[in-house]
């Protein structure tokens, strides 16, 4: 793996509840990203859709491996304060899908 390229990549996709979605970023902006920044780092990006599926956010983290991944998960879930964005926001998600998806080295692939 390059040095820029994290091994594993956690793609997760929330579906929001019809029309729900500015709430849903604002209680997520408010009560889940302290949470997450201290205890998953910084995120590789954040995505609403656009095209196929409608009203889902997707987010993006990157790990070293899979030991880094649930290290950080179990440190996010045990926050205290992460519970109450659990409360905030069950209401406004009606389906959660996660992926690990895996890095591959590409000796053609040039990133410009």
């Amino acid at each position: 793996m390059s040095h820029m390229t994290k091994a594993l990549v956690d793609h997760r996709t929330y579906t929001i509840a019809l029309r729900k979605m500015p709430e849903f970023l604002e209680v997520f902006n408010r009560l889940a990203m302290p949470i997450l920044r201290e205890t998953l780092g910084h995120p590789l990006g954040f995505y609403t859709s656009l095209v196929g599926p409608q009203n889902q956010f997707i987010h993006l983290w990157a790990y070293d491996d899979l030991a880094d991944y649930e290290r950080r998960c179990k440190a996010r879930d045990a926050h205290p304060d992460f519970p109450a964005y659990l409360q905030a926001s069950a209401h406004l998600i009606t389906a959660q899908e996660t992926r690990l998806i895996r890095a591959v080295e590409m000796a053609d692939l040039a990133v410009h």
